[in-house]
């Protein structure tokens, strides 16, 4: 395993006592556990979303992204996701770190302060470079698009 990359975090929020940095709930995650830092309660209806802040600002590395993903568990057992899923933040991004939430569940889904809502995987970026041609190799799918590969 390779020596792990320093992210370096600011705290936007004075609430106190103050969360923990996001973290890794056991060695062999691939992503770190982001917690509401909120005041209060933030309900969201059935069919509906919300901005749920973070309370921090990191510095993503350079040729690095962060991943901001949907935790299974809040997925699974109360149809919470990650609306953009993944989110990205950039290397270039100095702002608060938000997660968009949205609820595909049945009942109000609520989120308080500490709450996991979401899992954070930094990620190697690879940059393309756009050229035009006239035509482009054959594959065996060709333009074949959506449901051409089975169901």
């Amino acid at each position: 395993m390779s020596r792990p990359i320093r992210l370096a975090f600011r705290r936007l929020s004075g609430r106190v006592p103050p969360l923990p940095l996001p973290s890794y709930a056991t060695p062999g995650s691939s992503g770190m556990d982001l917690m509401a830092d909120v005041d209060g309660e933030v309900a969201i209806p059935p069919g509906g979303r919300a901005r749920v802040s973070t309370g921090f600002a990191l510095a993503v590395p350079e040729g690095l992204e962060l991943q901001v993903r949907p935790r299974s568990g809040l997925a699974a057992k109360a149809g919470v996701t990650v609306l953009n899923a993944p989110g990205t933040i950039d290397s270039d991004y100095r702002g608060e770190v938000q997660v968009i939430l949205a609820n595909h569940g049945d009942v109000p889904f609520v989120v308080r302060r500490g709450d996991r809502i979401a899992q954070a995987v930094l990620c190697p970026v690879l940059r393309a470079e756009p050229v035009e041609v006239d035509s482009l190799d054959d594959t065996d799918r060709g333009a074949g698009g959506f449901g051409s590969t089975g169901s």
